[in-house]
């Protein structure tokens, strides 16, 4: 599973629209949209929210944390 994927699940499970979610985290709709298509990927500040949201939702952040860092280390070594 993509940090994509992951982050939809993770909004998903917590019953929030894209919209909603957006909302929450202080981004754009369109930003979360290419992050569940993997088009982008949230910066240090989004990820904190993220985090704050899945502290708030009883839901695990390590997976997210964990896929979060992978993708950087993708993008740096390109």
């Amino acid at each position: 599973m993509d940090l994509g994927e992951i982050i939809r699940e993770t909004r998903q499970k917590a019953f929030f629209t894209q919209e909603e979610f957006a909302q929450k985290i202080g981004v754009a709709l369109s930003t979360v949209n290419r992050w569940e298509l993997d088009k982008a990927c949230p910066n240090v500040k989004a990820m904190k929210e993220i985090k704050s949201f899945c502290k708030e939702n009883e839901m695990d952040y390590k997976i997210i944390e964990e896929k979060w860092l992978t993708a950087l280390r993708r993008k740096n070594n390109g």
